[in-house]
């Protein structure tokens, strides 16, 4: 390029045309995205200006067949004997291919993150009468606090210490009532993957609360067995206690098929080599063979009205997390899900 950043020489079939139809052109003068990322033109021109190298620059420009296609470019000030800046040498490089691949994987990932917003805000769906109670019980308590506090403000003499007791606990559940209500917010709002040190045992004891309501309905019995000490894990809380709900709303329903007493639910947690294992196993009817082996698969269910996209989708957050998730069979009869998670270093919870 000239000192008007105007091509002066172009090397055959350049941009997919003849070099002759862009000799005198600057690369803008071909730009199709000079209004859509005014900023990233405005600093290239600015570095320009400034007689400075760049370097991996990609715009979007027409090609030779009339049609978009991806350049990335580099290019070194050039100067003469006297100094005198005689403009750019460089290269540029067709990267349609990645630039349009990049772009699939992010719209795949956008579609990804938009079906396990709705199935989180499903499976929460179905909690309704549970959560319901969950919020319920700590106001209810609060108001029965409350009725005690006034009738020991209301005594002769009014027994402060009782009544101050009861405006305690009135916090107390309050708080609780809380606690709840913002497990649930965090799990219904729609919002970007996060990059947290999450401690794995945490997650799960809230999960578990959330549940707590719908296992005593089914009359399940919920057992755990959380390592101490165990090292965080990086990834989006949010996400995780997804995978947990649906790992443990599916072992709850699973078990409406068997004896009452013989409903038991066990969800531990440990130390791996590498990480943490996380395990949720109940003792249900259990999988055939053949359907153990298609669990994981996209629309695959064996609920009837089930749309068979919630393992698959906590497959996909595990593997999003470098981790992985697997199912067996929990001998003698159920099934168990685990998920393995690679761990901080030197990050015990």
């Amino acid at each position: 390029m000239g000192p008007d950043y105007k091509f002066t020489r172009l090397t055959e079939n350049a941009f997919g045309s003849d070099p002759v139809d862009r000799i005198g052109t600057a690369c803008w003068d071909h730009a199709l995205d000079l209004e859509t990322e005014s900023e990233k033109w405005r600093l290239v021109r600015a570095t320009l200006d400034s007689r400075k190298p760049f370097q991996d620059f990609v715009y979007c420009a027409v090609g030779g067949n009339g049609s978009p296609m991806y350049v990335k470019a580099s290019g070194r000030p050039v100067f003469d004997a006297n100094g005198e800046f005689r403009g750019y040498r460089g290269t540029g490089t067709d990267v349609t291919a990645i630039v349009r691949a990049q772009r699939a994987e992010e719209s795949l990932r956008t579609v990804e993150a938009e079906l396990a917003h709705v199935s989180r805000v499903t499976t929460l769906g179905q909690l309704t009468s549970s959560i319901t109670h969950e919020v319920n019980q700590p106001i209810t308590a609060a108001v029965t606090y409350a009725l005690a506090a006034r009738r020991f403000l209301s005594a002769e003499p009014p027994n402060l210490r009782e009544a101050d007791d009861a405006l305690s606990l009135i916090v107390k559940e309050g708080n609780r009532a809380g606690e709840v209500v913002g497990r649930i917010r965090a799990l219904i709002k729609k919002a970007p993957a996060r990059k947290d040190a999450v401690a794995i045992n945490d997650a799960i004891l809230e999960v578990i609360a959330l549940t707590r309501t719908e296992a005593t309905k089914n009359s399940v019995s919920v057992r755990t067995q959380l390592a101490e000490d165990l090292p965080r894990v990086q990834g989006d809380r949010v996400q995780l206690q997804q995978v947990l709900l649906n790992l443990i709303i599916n072992a709850i329903e699973a078990m409406r098929d068997v004896g009452e007493e013989q409903r038991e639910l066990l969800i531990s947690a440990r130390n791996e080599p590498d990480g943490v294992s996380v395990e949720v196993r109940d003792s249900g009817p259990g999988f055939a063979p053949a359907a153990l082996e298609r669990v994981f698969e996209a629309f695959y269910t064996t609920k009837p009205g089930g749309l068979g996209l919630g393992l698959s989708i906590c497959r996909s957050i595990i593997e999003a997390h470098n981790g992985r998730l697997w199912a067996s069979p929990n001998l003698p009869r159920g099934a168990s899900f685990q998920f393995a998670l690679p761990a901080i270093a030197n990050t015990a919870s």
